[in-house]
């Protein structure tokens, strides 16, 4: 073993450890989203943690936060709930925010 061969381990240690925490962070971020959006609609307790579920799941079908913000705003639109995909990227980015917190306050 080399210094070079340690160092390129640690490396790829370290990009592994960071890419589980972002993970860890966006699916956070989104069942926090999906919650918001359930309180929103007035769903009970037990739909609630369904639908926070859901967005958490949804937020897999495609690379980037479309297809969580799509589904959030055909699913307040269709419960009646009047909002636009503005305020929906501003939920987004503050619940980004909160779930960073929260991780960072576990370690």
């Amino acid at each position: 073993m080399t210094a070079f061969d340690d160092r390129e381990r640690a490396e790829e240690a370290s990009f592994a450890h960071d890419a589980e925490i972002q993970f860890r962070i966006q699916a956070r971020r989104n069942r926090l989203l999906g919650e918001w959006a359930a309180d929103r609609m007035g769903l009970s307790q037990a739909e609630r943690d369904a639908y926070a579920k859901a967005v958490v799941q949804a937020d897999f079908e495609e690379a980037g936060d479309e297809d969580v913000i799509r589904k959030l705003l055909g699913d307040l639109t269709s419960a009646g709930v009047e909002t636009d995909e503005a305020e929906v990227r501003v939920a987004l980015d503050a619940k980004l925010v909160e779930a960073r917190r929260m991780l960072m306050g576990e370690a």
